[in-house]
C-alpha cells in the first residue's frame, strides 16, 4: 500500500485543482465576450438611469467587439429588470444598470424583494453620482436651507414637499433632514421627479427634492429658486449653490447614483476587463458631456470600492427608513 498523502500534499493539490492559474484567468478574460451583451435598464425609457446606460452603450460596444444592447425592463420600482438580472446567467452577457434606489432602499422599503443586493450580484463599477437639490417655488419667503427651517420650525407640518416617489433617495434625504433637523417637512410623492417640479412651478406645491438635471432650467428661468445641493461638495452645473454641509449640517452627502453589476458567480477576470472598458468609456469627451447635460459626474471606480459604497448605504438608508417608518406594500 502506498503512504498516504501528508496533509500539505493534499492541501498543495487541492489548491492547484480549485484555483485558477493566471493563464486560465487571461483565458476567461480573452474568450468573453463570445456574443452581444445586454445591459437591463429597470426602468422606462428616458430618465436619467436609461440616458446613463444609453450614453455609454455604443463606445463600450465598440471596445469590447461586441454590441451592447440597452433593454428596458420596468415595473415595481426597479425590482422586476433587477430580479431578471439576478436570475441570469453569470456569464458577462447580461449586465444591470443599478441604480441606488433599487439596490440600496428598496431592500429596508419592501416587504420582499426577489432578489439580495449583496447576494446576487457582483458590483463592476459605478457610472457616477447625480447630486440632488433642493428648491422652493418664488412665492416661498425663504431663500436659503436656514431660511427654510427656520420657517419649517415656526409653522411645523405646515410645508410640504414633492419628491419622484416613496422610498426614492429625494424622499430618503428630506427625511434624512428632518430627523437631523428636527423639523416637520410632509411628504408629497409623485410618479417622477419631472412631475414633482411641474407642480412646484406651478405653485401647488412649495418645495421638491430632485436630480439638478431636472430642475436646473426652471431655476436659470427664475421660476425656481435653489435653496442647498446634497452633495459633498458645490455642483459644477450650480456652483453659485451650497451645500447642505455648508448650512450647518456636517457630513450630509447624499448623492443618487448608477452603476454596472452582473449576476454573481461571474468571473472576476470579466468582471474586472469590464471595470476597465466601462472606466475608460467614461473617459470619452462626448460622454462626459452627455453626463453633464444629464446632471451625473462620472466615476468609474473598482469592483471593491463600488461594493463597499452598496454596503456602506445600505447600512445608512436603514436607519433612516426605520426611524421614519416607510413602507412599500
Amino acid at each position: 500500500m502506498k503512504p498516504a498523502l501528508s496533509s500539505l500534499a493534499v492541501a498543495m493539490v487541492l489548491f492547484t485543482v480549485v484555483s485558477p492559474s493566471p493563464a486560465r484567468a487571461q483565458a476567461v478574460a480573452g474568450d468573453w465576450p463570445v456574443k452581444p451583451i445586454r445591459l437591463i435598464v429597470p426602468f422606462a425609457p428616458g430618465g436619467i438611469a436609461d440616458n446613463s446606460a444609453r450614453a455609454i452603450a455604443d463606445r463600450l460596444g465598440s471596445r469590447l467587439g461586441h454590441a451592447v444592447i440597452v433593454e428596458n425592463r420596468a415595473g415595481a420600482s426597479g425590482n422586476i429588470g433587477t430580479e431578471a438580472v439576478a436570475r441570469s446567467a453569470a456569464d458577462g452577457h447580461t449586465l444591470l444598470l443599478g441604480f441606488d434606489g433599487t439596490m440600496v432602499i428598496n431592500p429596508h422599503v419592501f416587504n420582499r424583494l426577489p432578489f439580495d443586493t449583496l447576494k446576487d450580484f457582483a458590483p463592476i463599477t459605478k457610472l457616477g453620482d447625480s447630486p440632488l437639490i433642493v428648491v422652493a417655488h418664488p412665492s416661498l419667503p425663504v431663500k436659503s436651507l436656514k431660511d427654510l427651517l427656520a420657517l419649517s420650525r415656526r409653522k411645523p407640518g405646515s410645508l410640504t414637499y414633492g419628491s419622484s416617489g416613496t422610498g426614492g433617495t429625494p424622499h430618503l434625504a428630506c427625511e434624512m433632514l428632518n430627523q437631523l433637523a428636527g423639523t416637520d417637512l410632509t411628504h408629497v410623492p409623485y410618479k417622477g421627479g419631472g412631475a414633482a417640479v411641474a407642480d412646484a412651478v406651478g405653485g401647488h406645491i412649495p418645495l421638491v427634492c430632485t436630480a439638478i438635471a431636472t430642475a436646473q432650467q426652471f431655476l436659470r428661468d427664475g421660476k425656481l429658486r435653489a435653496l442647498a445641493v446634497t452633495s459633498a461638495r458645490r455642483s459644477p452645473a450650480l456652483p453659485e449653490v451650497p451645500t447642505f454641509i455648508e448650512a450647518g449640517f456636517a457630513g450630509f452627502s447624499v448623492e443618487s447614483w448608477v452603476g454596472v453589476l452582473a449576476p454573481a458567480r461571474t468571473p472576476r477576470p470579466v468582471v474586472e476587463r469590464l471595470q476597465r472598458e466601462i472606466a475608460a468609456t467614461l473617459q470619452s469627451p462626448e460622454v462626459r458631456e452627455r453626463y453633464a447635460v444629464l446632471g451625473i459626474e462620472p466615476v468609474g471606480n473598482g469592483p471593491d470600492e463600488f461594493a463597499a459604497q452598496i454596503r456602506a448605504d445600505l447600512a445608512r438608508w436603514e436607519k433612516v427608513v426605520k426611524k421614519a417608518n416607510i413602507r412599500i406594500d
